[in-house]
């Protein structure tokens, strides 16, 4: 699909179809969503119709509709709990199965499931049908003491049936399939199986609380099979990544093979007639009527016509078919009325005498087919990128997981477990077979399995954690930069990286149930969603085709009849070197077509895109296709994340308060941070690297220089803060301090006296903002202590960028409002939101990645249906981001942050702390759309001014427009539409549009920290000046720095055997 015309001709194909219910295409993702009656229609079916409109078409997932199946679920599921029973007198495997086969045929237990170590039994049932005392009371009759623990409501989203695809390998014939498929179906909970053996797949449906999927393959390879899940989001994305790298490739190649044979005929048949007459070998006779530029050319020609242009005769064919012409139809009729007129022209002039030179337009041919595919394939290009986006998302959770063999025991074991007085250690975690582990694909971990996460390993999936605690990274998921200490209680989310802390957890949501799951169908439905395209070129390509070809044949017929009918018609169509009536109406005809060919109004925008695009990739914007270009125009409101956003995303010490006497002298604050720096310098906490940068600023080392001591006895207890003996160099009594540094409660629990000014003062900065610099987004506080006598506080912030103030005034100006969403609390984002200007009632905090979808969606929803009718643009720079990316008007990403959130966004920015990139974005999309439409317009004109003369109007003055001239009319409109969308290589950000102007204060500050002019050189050669600069600096200084360490060139010479 290339426009809207396409979308449209698919669309109408499935009007009035019975058995469709909802049709939804999406132009820029390429992909349509259907809701359908699989009685009436089959997807199969659906392929085919889309196939025969003239497209290629291939079904990515079928599933049930969300209504249906949770109808048919719900009757069953609805109200199912899970009960714990605690079993005291079982001693061996056959103690097991005397209590489960108690179970065995009673209505209402959905799952069953016992442990002899941990003695307890964990059964989902139905409370309707069988009351948890009654459980209790049906083991007590198999000879056990039993006691009800809990009972809870059983986890929805594994409660429902689920359809799953595996790969089967081992199968050696349709009756093996037919086994596999009997021994699955024996398995409780499954409610249909089946194996496919010519594919090596099997479908199975099953209840996912009674039998997991884990319980299918292990059935399947105790069958003597091997099973490998099919998982249908990550094989589709990936496969689709790839069909747009085929799409890529084979148009790059089309237009290099296009235009290989295009050149020399345009040559031979243009330029060496006019510019080099006296190379003119073209003009060579061979026979009568026979000439040797035209053979030459139609041998050339031939290869472009029927080769390349075999794509569009199929696509032609099929949409003429349906009765929808794109603008296929007219690539085909205007190469074909080309080439085919050549040839008879030349069959005329050898077969006719005087046998004189014929007027072959060969070159239009090749050049326009040239055109075409190098406008297809700078399409391609550009939507190439948006497939890749769900492929990498899926690839955040790991393959593989490590859980518990048996996690019934493990949970008993996690809640004996005294965390205050043990350790986690591998080998004591846990006794017998609750310490058995397993590493198994992450697609198999099911609801309920305890995972072990060792230090740096990605969570499988959601769940709980039973024992241990760490910071877990989850940076990649909300796009917050500090790590988040997790314990026993708290949440895990799939995707996320944990720290250097062992855990333990529970999984309470796994596969397609995990949040990141839900980030992952979240983009994919939000770029399903037909997004806004340039109607203007949709409504000129609706109807140019029809028109065009009606105008053609109107002509043709008109002169047919009037040349016959007047009495005196125009001179030409009595002239026989002519051809006489019939050839000169074929002629007009002709001209028609191929003066009207929609080459200039193909280039029209693919040029002024390629173009602008690339001026904004020079200065670091990158536009994805020319859609976006468009509704960047439109823009009414600009969303903005946060962190990593507005903020630099990165923790920073904005102050210290030392006392204690460290400050009476230079040298003793200068020991001060000596001490605290090799203190942290043990810690990788993000806290602790931005203390350790902080105390080398203040001593004047730099980010590379080294502080001079050493640290011992290093203890850092999770959450709280860390404590370690230190010996500085610079230390004139020589002697060990112990340094403690955390929270003020850590510093009481060793016994340091935290006096009450200096919580007050904490509390006070929390919150607060720096309006005369760069600005705060509100500070964490840690104390310190030396020898257990307290020594002061360090407040570190997250500041912003020196260009977000600016950035929002500049916005206003272009006359868009602003708004801040952002995962973190409401008080550091009041304070960001203050520091910039934008309104408090316009910030958004504690948001989730389908809440910032919500609040795009709302800003977004019209006023007469109650929302704000705002064009929104969504700037962020997460994976949390990514839904609201891809369902604002316009994505905006910063290329500091994820690849998720660059690929789901519209535009990208290359240069993350020049935020003016935003509104600079939007004012070169004002400038290249404004190109466009005048490009389109152009191209109209054109072709209104020249067809009056190609349809003949002006004949009875002896003017008209011959197909070859009308080739040559053609090819200078394609020159003039390239020609005005390079001028937008003049493109430069407006001179108001700069930090000095919009923002003095932070300019002044800019300059001062980086000792230089805040103003900006810009442009191809001032970039090249500083490059060369900078190469000189460096060469200099790392020359004059080998000097001083005595370094010296060996030569080769003397470097012996080396």
């Amino acid at each position: 699909m290339t426009c809207g015309a396409c979308t449209s001709a698919i669309e109408g194909t499935f009007k009035g179809v019975e058995g469709v219910k909802h049709f939804s295409i999406s132009l820029l993702s390429e992909r349509a969503v259907i809701e359908h009656d699989p009685g009436m229609l089959s997807p199969e079916k659906i392929a085919e119709m889309i196939e025969d409109t003239g497209f290629d078409a291939k079904v990515l997932e079928t599933k049930k509709a969300l209504a249906q199946s949770q109808s048919q679920g719900s009757g069953k599921r609805g109200n199912a709990i899970t009960t714990t029973v605690a079993i005291e007198g079982m001693t061996c495997g056959a103690c097991t199965s005397a209590v489960e086969s108690g179970f065995k045929d009673v209505d209402g237990i959905l799952q069953f499931n016992i442990s002899l170590l941990a003695e307890r039994a964990v059964i989902t049932h139905d409370p309707r049908k069988i009351s948890a005392q009654r459980i209790a009371e049906i083991i007590e009759e198999r000879g056990f003491d039993a006691k009800v623990l809990s009972s809870e409501d059983a986890v929805q989203a594994s409660a429902s049936s689920s359809t799953q695809q595996l790969k089967i390998y081992g199968m050696a014939d349709a009756k093996s399939a037919d086994e596999l498929e009997s021994v699955l179906k024996t398995l409780s909970g499954v409610s249909s199986v089946s194996v496919n053996f010519s594919t090596s797949r099997a479908t199975i449906t099953h209840n996912s609380a009674v039998t997991g999927l884990r319980s299918i393959v292990e059935t399947v390879e105790a069958a003597g099979y091997n099973a490998l899940v099919a998982d249908s989001d990550d094989n589709n994305a990936q496969l689709e990544s790839l069909a747009k790298t085929k799409e890529i490739q084979e148009w790059r190649k089309a237009f290099k093979i296009s235009a290989s044979f295009a050149i020399p005929v345009f040559l031979i048949s243009m330029i060496i007639p006019m510019f080099l007459p006296f190379m003119n070998f073209g003009n060579y006779q061979i026979v009568h009527g026979l000439w040797l530029g035209d053979v030459l050319c139609l041998i050339l020609t031939a290869p472009v016509q029927f080769g390349i242009g075999k794509r569009f005769y199929k696509s032609a064919f099929k949409s003429l078919k349906h009765g929808s012409p794109t603008m296929d139809v007219l690539v085909v009729l205007g190469t074909s009325a080309a080439f085919f007129f050549s040839i008879a022209a030349m069959l005329v002039s050898f077969l006719t005498p005087p046998h004189s030179k014929p007027a072959t337009v060969f070159d239009t041919s090749t050049m326009l087919i040239t055109f075409i595919t190098l406008g297809r394939y700078l399409e391609n290009r550009a939507k190439g990128q948006t497939s890749k986006a769900l492929s990498r998302l899926m690839s955040l959770a790991p393959s593989m997981a490590t859980i518990y063999t048996d996690p019934i025991a493990a949970a008993k074991a996690a809640e004996e477990w005294d965390e205050d007085e043990k350790t986690l250690k591998d080998e004591t975690a846990m006794n017998g077979n609750a310490a058995e582990e397993r590493v198994i694909p992450t697609e198999l971990i099911e609801v309920g399995d305890i995972v072990i996460l060792k230090p740096g390993d990605k969570i499988p999936a959601d769940g709980t954690v039973t024992r241990g605690e760490s910071y877990v990274d989850e940076s990649m998921v909300t796009g917050e930069a500090m790590p988040i200490l997790k314990k026993k209680g708290h949440g895990l989310m799939a995707g996320t990286v944990n720290g250097a802390g062992r855990v333990d957890f529970i999984v309470t949501r796994a596969g397609r149930d995990t949040q990141l799951s839900q980030i992952v169908r979240l983009v994919q439905e939000a770029q399903t969603t037909r997004a806004p395209i340039q109607r203007l070129a949709d409504l000129v390509a609706g109807y140019f085709v029809p028109v065009i070809i009606t105008l053609g044949l109107a002509t043709f017929v008109a002169w047919m009849v009037l040349s016959h009918a007047l009495p005196n018609p125009p001179k030409v169509f009595l002239d026989h070197a002519s051809g006489g009536r019939l050839m000169v109406c074929v002629k007009l005809c002709i001209s028609v077509i191929v003066f009207a060919c929609p080459c200039a109004l193909g280039l029209s925008t693919p040029t002024a895109v390629m173009v602008g695009t690339g001026v904004g990739a020079e200065q670091g914007i990158l536009v994805k296709g020319g859609a976006a270009l468009e509704m960047a125009t439109k823009i009414t409101h600009v969303v903005l994340d946060k962190t990593g956003t507005l903020t630099v995303g990165k923790m920073s010490v904005s102050q210290a308060d030392i006392r204690g006497g460290w400050t009476n002298s230079k040298s003793k604050e200068r020991l001060w941070w000596t001490l605290i720096g090799l203190a942290e310098m043990s810690s990788e906490h993000p806290i602790a690297r931005a203390v350790v940068n902080a105390a080398k600023d203040n001593l004047g080392l730099g980010e590379d220089g080294a502080l001079d001591g050493s640290a011992g006895d290093f203890e850092a207890t999770v959450g709280k803060g860390i404590s370690a003996n230190i010996e500085a160099a610079i230390s004139p009594e020589q002697k060990r301090y112990r340094v403690l540094i955390g929270n003020a409660d850590f510093l009481r629990s060793q016994r340091v006296d935290v006096p009450a000014s200096a919580e007050e003062m904490a509390a006070s900065t929390s919150g607060t903002d720096d309006n005369e610099g760069l600005g705060s987004t509100g500070m964490t506080t840690i104390y310190t202590a030396v020898d257990n006598v307290f020594t002061g506080t360090i407040s570190l912030s997250d500041t912003l960028k020196p260009t977000a103030r600016a950035t929002i005034r500049a916005l206003q100006r272009l006359g868009v409002s602003a708004s801040i969403v952002t995962g973190d609390q409401m008080a550091p984002a009041l304070a960001v939101a203050k520091a910039v200007g934008i309104p408090a009632s316009n910030v958004y905090a504690s948001a989730t990645p389908s809440t910032k979808q919500e609040i795009v969606e709302e800003l977004q929803r019209p006023v007469a249906q109650g929302g704000q009718g705002h064009v929104v643009a969504m700037v962020g720079d997460g994976i949390n981001d990514s839904p609201a990316l891809a369902t604002a008007a316009v994505g905006i990403s910063l290329a500091s942050g994820t690849d998720i959130a660059m690929e789901a966004a519209s535009i990208v920015l290359m240069t993350p702390n020049d935020l003016l990139s935003i509104p600079a974005s939007l004012h070169l999309s004002q400038t290249i759309f404004r190109r466009i439409k005048l490009n389109l317009l152009w191209a109209c004109g054109y072709n209104v001014i020249g067809l009056p003369f190609a349809m003949g109007f002006f004949l009875p003055w002896g003017l008209s427009l011959h197909p070859m001239a009308a080739g040559a009319a053609m090819a200078c409109s394609s020159v003039s539409v390239v020609a005005s969308s390079l001028a937008l290589r003049w493109w430069r950000r407006p001179r108001w549009m700069s930090l000095e102007n919009l923002d003095p204060a932070a300019a002044a500050i800019e300059a001062a920290a980086g000792g230089k002019s805040a103003r900006v050189r810009r442009g191809a050669a001032a970039s090249f000046v500083v490059w060369i600069k900078g190469l000189r600096g460096l060469w200099t200084e790392r020359r004059r720095e080998r000097e001083e360490a005595g370094y010296a060139p060996v030569p080769l010479r003397d470097m012996g055997d080396v």
